[in-house]
């Protein structure tokens, strides 16, 4: 028996490769407190997975 880890937090970085969204867009949602984040001396270093998921998903309808 395997057991897979499931990512659930991603650098900034990778979010806008895997959701499209400007790195503007997603460091806003994280001020407004619509994205989780993890911060190392003072800057976002890794977003929620999910909750960037739940935004894009709201904002396109899909």
């Amino acid at each position: 028996m395997t057991i897979e880890t499931i990512k659930v937090w991603c650098t900034v970085e990778e979010a806008v490769a895997k959701f499209g969204v400007e790195r503007a867009k997603l460091l806003g949602w994280v001020e407004d407190g619509l994205v989780r984040s993890e911060e190392e001396k003072g800057k976002v270093v890794r977003l929620n997975m999910d909750d960037v998921e739940l935004k894009v998903e709201e904002m396109t309808g899909l």
